[in-house]
């Protein structure tokens, strides 16, 4: 059996609430020494639910250091499985696979655009972070779309990033805002396709619920970019 195939228990070690009903999870493996994942993968969780093993995909949030990872998660109150993930408490455990998954940035780094819509920002934050870090001649352009502003999570974060780094911007927008909203307002796609003008020479990634998903990628490979350029995880 492969190593990411093992099964571990991963333990809830704490958690903050990051936006109604969303929280940034974190967890530790007590049987390994080392995690060692790249930023964008993501691990499985399984979990006995009503008498039927269950097992969900979530991306990492968050890069490798020790025997630890870390998840954003949004409640879904009718769904099967983070109903059972919000009812953990620090210290309770539950069973994980990995890492998993191909949706790492591509080498040579270019000038990079991603796109995010909802916790489909999870991959990007420790991507950012590991870019922004190694990487000074590449620009790095985030969009990332919400529908309610107190859901654009992680927003100080990517602030202070732009503020720290003059080759990244950052570009937050909500498609339902309070009269007291002062930022972007709108979908993703009218502040992405500004951002690629005329250029063809990005590298894009792009995560969310599949319908944003299949239209930025479809009008992107439209304007005639390369699918190995366009790079996606999708969100059922």
């Amino acid at each position: 059996m492969l190593p990411h195939q093992i099964p571990h228990r991963a333990i809830l070690t704490h958690y903050d609430v990051i936006g109604p009903d969303i929280r940034h999870l974190y967890y530790e493996i007590p049987d390994m020494q080392e995690f060692p994942f790249t930023v964008g993968q993501f691990v499985s969780l399984s979990e006995m639910v009503n008498g039927k093993k269950v097992t969900r995909a979530y991306s990492i949030a968050s890069r490798p250091k020790k025997n630890t990872f870390e998840l954003c998660i949004n409640l879904v109150h009718d769904g099967v499985f983070t109903p059972h993930l919000f009812s953990m408490k620090p210290g309770d455990g539950i069973e994980m696979k990995g890492p998993h998954g191909m949706f790492v940035m591509k080498k040579p780094v270019r000038d990079t655009i991603y796109v995010a819509t909802g916790t489909g920002i999870a991959p990007f934050l420790p991507m950012l972070q590991e870019s922004l870090e190694q990487y000074t001649e590449q620009k790095f352009t985030l969009v990332f779309g919400v529908r309610y502003e107190d859901t654009l999570l992680y927003d100080d974060i990517f602030k202070q990033m732009a503020a720290d780094h003059s080759n990244f911007k950052y570009i937050g927008t909500v498609t339902r805002p309070t009269p007291a909203w002062k930022g972007n307002g709108g979908r993703v796609q009218q502040y992405l396709f500004p951002e690629v003008g005329e250029r063809k020479d990005f590298d894009i990634y792009i995560c969310g619920l599949k319908e944003m998903v299949n239209d930025v990628r479809d009008k992107l490979l439209a304007l005639g970019f390369d699918k190995k350029q366009v790079n996606f995880e999708r969100y059922d």
